[in-house]
């Protein structure tokens, strides 16, 4: 089959978790895609996403460094292929006590979280203006941790906020230009990220009572097509917890979250 004439999405961190979820619902839905991964998993991926009909291109990178970005954007725009659509994704958790984690790591994760993202999306961003490829359109992966404070993750959650922020003011500019931005909010996902995190020994360690990230990442693609400017994604009760979010007090929230989040919890 040709796939020349299909449009291409780009997702970052599209290896493995949501991220992959949210290339293949695009694969499904008739776009190539371009996908980083940090790991050679990226190129195993790749093939599971052919399997669907997609032809895929897949960069392993580290998207923690300038080069890592630069080279993933390079990759993409070597292709020689207008980029259609955007999936802002890549993104790590630390857990633990704040006195207690390792600031290497911390700043990794703003590296990753917040400089990562906005490189990644000012190299998209110019380049969609550019070329006016007809339907544009950005989903920048944040989180519900963006709607609360996030104790014994106590970094992790503000960078959510900025990726949250951020979609949404990035959204105002560029209606203008016809370019679509769109925030998804995952709840807890079924996936390897709070295991990564450092949190196995927290109520976060479980998958058991998660969100399906097929379902999280089919609920963020159907909200970026829709053009709505931010979507939660998973259950009925997730959608409601940010809800209440809204009408709760701070340290009410803290509190909360706290107990859910503390190491041997």
């Amino acid at each position: 089959m040709d796939t020349s004439t299909r449009p291409l999405a780009l997702v970052s961190g599209g290896s493995s978790g949501i991220g992959h979820e949210l290339a293949a619902e695009l694969a499904r839905r008739g776009y190539d895609v371009a996908i980083s991964g940090s790991s050679e998993r990226v190129f195993e991926a790749a093939d599971r996403l052919r399997e669907l009909g997609a032809e895929a291109y897949p960069h392993q990178a580290d998207l923690a460094t300038y080069e890592g970005v630069e080279g993933f954007w390079s990759f993409v725009a070597g292709l020689g292929r207008p980029v259609n659509v955007a999936c802002l994704n890549v993104g790590i958790g630390v857990g633990g006590a704040f006195a207690d984690t390792d600031l290497d790591d911390e700043l990794r994760m703003i590296a990753i979280n917040c400089a990562g993202t906005v490189h990644l999306a000012k190299r998209v961003v110019r380049a969609m203006l550019a070329d006016g490829a007809g339907d544009r359109r950005i989903l920048v992966v944040s989180s519900t941790s963006a709607t609360t404070p996030t104790p014994y993750e106590p970094v992790y959650g503000p960078t959510k906020a900025f990726g949250f922020s951020f979609a949404e003011s990035i959204r105002e500019e560029l209606r203008e230009h016809g370019i679509v931005v769109t925030a998804l909010l995952p709840g807890a996902t079924d996936s390897d990220f709070h295991a990564n995190a450092g949190m196995g020994d927290t109520v976060f360690g479980d998958n058991s009572w998660k969100n399906d990230r097929t379902e999280v990442a089919r609920q963020g693609i159907e909200a970026l097509l829709a053009g709505d400017d931010h979507v939660v994604g998973g259950d009925a009760a997730t959608k409601q917890q940010v809800v209440d979010n809204r009408a709760t007090s701070e340290p009410e929230k803290a509190r909360r979250q706290g107990e859910l989040a503390r190491p041997g919890g």
